[in-house]
């Protein structure tokens, strides 16, 4: 059990069913937490919850697609009703993607865009509303070291997680004074499913 207590906090991990988004999802319910799990493969965020259930914490799993503005009202709704108010929202969920800027399609390029930059978007504007009401919230922000070095054949990629990076330091400056800190981990490479799917394309 974790010396941080997270006893009566609703904490919202999008793409908790696997790699980062799950250990994150499993160190916050031990830590006390009722863990809500944004997550696209429902298998997966079924899977986690029952983990966590099974260790004596408290998750549910919430179908979304982050890219989908109404997915995503759909479970900040469905989360409020069942667990209660969001206090902290981790934005974890992304995609990968190899490329350079000559070798990348519009098509791609949209694609990541849409869920890594735009999802983030998404997130934080149907939770915010609440966290801003409760005077009250932490908002963790999962980019890449690619937002901040170059990295080889990640064009799309870092174009993305550069974007995560700069709303981090936008919503710090304009909530701070509301009661909500947001942040940002750059994590390097790590081994999770994540990975091991681009890795296949290098």
């Amino acid at each position: 059990m974790s010396s941080i207590s997270l006893k009566d906090k609703v904490a919202v991990v999008t793409g908790g069913g696997k790699g980062i988004g799950q250990a994150i999802a499993k160190r916050f319910a031990s830590s006390g937490a009722a863990v809500a799990i944004w997550e696209l493969d429902e298998k997966a965020g079924n899977e986690t919850v029952a983990a966590i259930c099974d260790d004596g914490g408290t998750a549910q799993a919430f179908s979304c697609d982050v890219s989908d503005p109404e997915s995503v009202q759909n479970a900040s709704e469905e989360t409020i009703e069942q667990l209660g108010q969001v206090s902290i929202l981790v934005n974890n969920a992304g995609i990968a993607h190899i490329g350079t800027a000559e070798t990348t399609s519009e098509e791609d390029f949209d694609r990541i865009l849409k869920i890594n930059a735009k999802g983030v978007y998404n997130c934080l504007h149907h939770v915010l509303p609440g966290m801003v009401e409760a005077k009250s919230g932490v908002v963790l922000n999962l980019a890449s070291i690619a937002s901040r070095l170059g990295i080889s054949e990640r064009f799309a990629y870092s174009a993305s997680k550069g974007a995560v990076l700069a709303m981090t330091l936008s919503v710090a400056k304009d909530y701070v004074d509301k009661g909500i800190r947001c942040n940002c981990l750059c994590p390097g490479r790590v081994q999770t499913p994540f990975v091991d799917g681009y890795l296949k394309e290098d």
